[in-house]
């Protein structure tokens, strides 16, 4: 699958997609840093990424504006810190992976992954 990490999830969580056999990009690399929610659901959905992101201003946004969107996985950790962020993205990959998640809003929470 092709993912876009957003800037608030850490750069290592690209690293393990990438060994994983994905194809990953990121807010930091394609100079996004700080741009609108909308601006970054757009260049992912140019390149046909699933977006990652730990910001649920980005799935409301797709609610309010009914935007097109090639898919959008929102990480809400029972943690905070990178490395709290990082164990709970981590300890849900393999299940979340097997999901599909083209199209879909996906909400990965401390006790259940939900997909709309």
């Amino acid at each position: 699958m092709k993912f876009k990490l957003d800037e608030n999830l850490p750069g290592d969580l690209a690293d393990d997609l990438v060994k994983l056999g994905h194809d990953v990009d990121t807010v930091h690399s394609e100079l996004l840093t700080g741009a609108e929610d909308i601006t970054v659901l757009h260049a992912a959905s140019l390149t046909g990424r699933i977006l990652m992101t730990l910001d649920k201003g980005v799935a409301s946004l797709v609610h309010r504006a009914m935007g097109e969107h090639c898919g959008i996985v929102l990480f809400r950790p029972d943690a905070s810190g990178r490395l709290g962020v990082l164990r709970f993205v981590r300890s849900r990959l393999a299940l979340l992976l097997e999901l599909e998640l083209k199209g879909r809003i996906t909400v990965v929470g401390a006790t259940r992954i939900r997909v709309r």
